[in-house]
């Protein structure tokens, strides 16, 4: 009986628009919740740069064909794509229809380049059309145009998110047809940073988070491999380097990242890597003692040893056979070097090259850079380096923000390019950051001359590593990543002004649970921290 009447009370809290924990749940009025509920709505996450819809509703073809035509045609990387959608649009299993025809039974794709490259810059544009109904009972055609096969993948994604299941029916159907989709990003750097170093993640995990990247089209899969905790990344130059891992089973072989460079560039998403020298080195010198200053006090690396840069440059040289892309990580945060001074064989060399520890710092990453530069990678840097020598880095560098706003207006004032990370807004392993604030913050802020605000290339959250691990790293990413997502993607204009909880969380809500019916593990999104699970029973969509 008490059991009853506690759930009676939940259901008339619930049909009020209250929630029993008022930290975790919102109010949510019947009008909206009707909202979250209409997949008919176009609910398209990110949001394109232009669209217009009619008030059709199309069928779709079981047996959807896939026509692809133009220089692309050839294209594996596209022909895998197509199958891999076909799978995410008709993923419930039904018996063979009694409907004779259906109302859109082709997708074109017509892709103008036969290049498979896939670089900072590449064209992502794309325009989809779905016509609408024929009155001569013509069956109906969609088309995706692009200039690449990545801008022909973000148009797939779309068409994808125009489909949805009918269960009465059991048919898969586009609502709001005809459909006119014009798109292309904003920003050309989309990143999302993971930490395999504080905790191991396996291969088929980054896989899955590459996999939820492309459905926000996120393009940068910033890998922070290695840190002080753990060196987990097979190097064959120094194979002694990967004694630093924690165990002989939390490791990378060079086959396991050539296999995830590979599945990500055929979801469009590039992998930049990272080894943050002088500091957060520390497990280098588990197989490489040299590397430390002394036993006693292991990081920064030993500055004063050329051993110290033949390390770094054989590194580089093996990651580059590995890693296509032209940006390469080099860190250069939070140096404490207090430990060259406190070495007496460092310390010498210091004073016999007339250095103070700020010298030296400024000496280590520069020379990081040059041998990066001579192995034709662009160097970024964290935005430390900027703050204490900006004025001496390789004029190619992309600096990265961290520490808090302000940053890029300064980098891009000297000439240089930028990323904005701003812990306060962008850092996902900070869990009492809501999914508003990751959605207003604005990478051009304080930016107005056109020239420079070209320079920021974009941004990037991070999903530090020391509270996350395969038990609920996609949980904490999404949903919150794909607010910046969007703010990354869609035109300014667009994801400025308005109120927010009746404009953009319905579809932030209907995008968590796309993720979730893709099998991403995303949190609700307005729970109190971020990776909470639900309280109770409930709809997804309000969730």
């Amino acid at each position: 009986m008490l059991a009853e009447l506690w759930n009676l009370f939940l259901l008339f809290f619930l049909i009020q628009g209250f929630c029993p924990d008022l930290i975790a749940c919102r109010t949510v009025p019947a009008s909206e919740l009707s909202l979250k509920l209409d997949e008919s709505l176009p609910l398209l996450w990110p949001q394109p740069m232009e669209f217009r819809h009619g008030n059709e509703t199309l069928s779709v073809d079981p047996k959807l064909e896939f026509r692809v035509v133009g220089a692309g045609s050839n294209s594996s990387i596209l022909a895998e794509a197509l199958e891999r959608y076909r799978g995410i649009v008709f993923r419930h299993r039904t018996k063979s229809s009694p409907r004779p025809t259906f109302d859109l039974g082709r997708l074109t794709i017509v892709v103008s380049s036969d290049s498979e490259e896939l670089q900072l810059g590449v064209d992502e544009s794309y325009t989809l059309f779905v016509a609408g109904r024929n009155p001569l009972s013509i069956v109906a055609e969609a088309t995706i145009e692009a200039n690449t096969i990545y801008g022909a993948i973000r148009g797939l994604e779309t068409f994808s998110q125009l489909c949805s299941f009918n269960f009465k029916t059991k048919e898969v159907q586009v609502h709001k047809a005809p459909w006119y989709i014009n798109d292309k990003p904003r920003f050309t750097f989309r990143g999302l940073l993971i930490d395999t170093s504080r905790h191991y993640l396996p291969v088929n995990v980054i896989k899955q988070v590459i996999d939820s990247m492309s459905y926000a089209k996120l393009n940068v899969l910033h890998w922070h491999i290695i840190d002080e905790q753990a060196f987990p990344l097979e190097v064959p130059s120094y194979p002694d380097l990967w004694n630093g891992s924690y165990t002989k089973w939390e490791r990378y072989t060079i086959e396991d990242a050539y296999d995830l460079v590979e599945y990500a560039k055929r979801r469009g998403v590039n992998i930049m890597p990272e080894i943050d020298v002088p500091g957060h080195a520390e497990s280098w010198g588990i197989g490489y003692p040299d590397l430390w200053p002394s036993p006693i006090c292991r990081e920064p690396l030993d500055v004063s040893q050329e051993f110290t840069f033949s390390v770094i440059s054989g590194i580089l040289q093996d990651m580059h056979n590995i890693f296509p892309f032209e940006l390469f990580h080099l860190g250069g945060d939070e140096v404490n070097t207090e430990c060259w001074s406190s070495t007496i064989h460092v310390k010498q060399w210091l004073e016999n090259k007339n250095m103070t520890e700020k010298d030296g710092y400024q000496y280590f990453v520069l020379r990081a850079q040059q041998i990066a530069a001579a192995q034709n990678r662009t160097p970024v840097n964290w935005e430390e380096t900027f703050n204490i020598f900006g004025d001496k880095l390789h004029p190619q560098t992309v600096v990265h923000n961290w520490w808090g706003p302000g940053v890029c207006p300064k980098v891009v004032a000297k000439g240089l390019r930028c990323i904005m990370s701003n812990q306060g807004q962008w850092y996902l392993d900070h869990l009492d950051v809501p999914w508003e604030d990751f959605y207003i913050s604005e990478p051009l802020e304080g930016i107005v001359d056109p020239s420079q605000q070209e320079l920021v290339i974009g941004g990037e959250v991070c999903m530090w590593g020391e509270t996350a691990d395969t038990s609920d790293i996609q949980q904490t990413i999404w949903p919150r990543a794909a607010a910046a997502a969007e703010r990354l993607w869609s035109p300014r204009a667009a994801t400025t002004g308005g109120d927010l909880n009746a404009i953009v969380l319905p579809r932030l809500e209907y995008f968590r649970c796309l993720l979730n019916r893709r099998g991403v593990a995303a949190a609700p999104v307005t729970n109190s921290l971020a990776r909470k699970p639900p309280i109770g029973p409930g709809s997804c969509f309000v969730q």
